[in-house]
């Protein structure tokens, strides 16, 4: 499969608009879609994205429009850029629109509330495509530090080797080294886990603990992430790689992380919706799939003590401080 000329990235949010960056950057000819048209007249007048990305010029390879059927004519990737629980509903919307052969490639980290199924499943689905057809992208890839040029590695999943490896091809650039897999579970699963643990090391933040605590909670998070991800079928060893920790510890640590930052106004003792406008109304992804994640790890019967507490905190009324003594009075066990 040669390397694709034309690329649609569905999603002009930080994260779409950076990858569709970078995948203009690799040299490919890429269309954004935007929602709103004032982004996509923003994007294509001035080369700026200033509502997701301040001050990172795009490059001319990319041209962003608000008409989603002129953004996947004739493309041979469809990158799907939306948040996890509106990806079902946007998909249904494009499907029609979508080419036959693309490969859907989604961005998203989460499992859907009321299906408990992971975003490639919701693809397959809705798009109506055998899952070979479907890939993921997933790592330590924090937006703003990518759209500056930082440098850092990335997994691209599909079950069809060839198709990951045309992917890979796509977004390789001398800042954005992406590795190819075909643990679809694996990487899934890290990748929705590992924003509820950084809730849980926001919220331990925000209670005034430090790096030991972290460290914990990162180490104990990626022991329990690792547990459900074996019980659906995932390869042990993609939980230690650039998909498992290494996007773990970068949520986990960085002020730039969503979800850590707003586990820090709960440690802080602001509630659910104090800290959703803080965030200019967003809602970060781990505190939505903490329930979904619990539910899954209850159908397999796979214990997840600090997705249960982060679920607790988050929809149950459970004060940061006594979910902390919850977690350190557990049982003692060997580890």
């Amino acid at each position: 499969m040669a390397q694709p000329e034309r690329i649609a990235v569905l999603g002009a949010g930080s994260w779409g608009t950076t990858f569709a960056k970078v995948l203009a950057d690799a040299g490919n000819d890429v269309a954004l879609w935007a929602r709103r048209p004032q982004v996509a007249q923003e994007i294509n007048e001035t080369r700026r994205n200033g509502s997701y990305l301040p001050g990172i010029e795009l490059p001319e390879r990319l041209r962003a429009t608000d008409d989603a059927a002129e953004a996947v004519h004739a493309a041979e990737f469809v990158v799907l850029a939306v948040p996890s629980q509106t990806l079902r509903e946007n998909l249904a919307g494009w499907q029609p629109l979508l080419p036959a052969e693309a490969t859907l490639v989604s961005l998203a980290k989460g499992v859907e509330l009321s299906t408990l199924k992971r975003m490639s499943q919701v693809v397959g689905e809705v798009a109506d495509v055998p899952m070979q057809q479907v890939a993921v992208v997933s790592g330590p890839n924090l937006a703003k530090e990518i759209a500056a040029g930082q440098p850092t590695a990335t997994v691209v999943a599909c079950p069809d080797e060839e198709r990951a490896v045309a992917l890979q091809k796509a977004c390789f650039t001398p800042y954005f080294r992406p590795y190819t897999n075909t643990d679809m579970v694996g990487i899934e699963i890290s990748g929705a886990c590992k924003n509820v643990i950084a809730l849980a090391c926001g919220i331990a933040a925000g209670l005034g603990f430090g790096h030991n605590t972290m460290s914990s909670l990162i180490t104990r998070g990626l022991a329990e992430t690792t547990r459900l991800g074996v019980a659906l079928g995932a390869d042990p060893m993609t939980f230690a790689g650039l998909a498992g920790l290494g996007d773990l510890v970068a949520t986990c640590s960085s002020p730039l992380s969503r979800n850590r930052t707003f586990g820090e106004r709960l440690g802080r003792g602001e509630t659910l919706a104090q800290a959703q406008e803080a965030a200019h109304g967003q809602v970060s992804e781990g505190v939505k799939s903490c329930s979904s994640i619990r539910q899954l790890a209850d159908r397999h019967g796979v214990e997840m003590p600090i997705t249960d507490v982060v679920h607790r905190v988050c929809h149950e009324g459970l004060e940061p401080g006594p979910a902390t003594a919850e977690l350190l009075g557990r049982e003692r066990k060997a580890e």
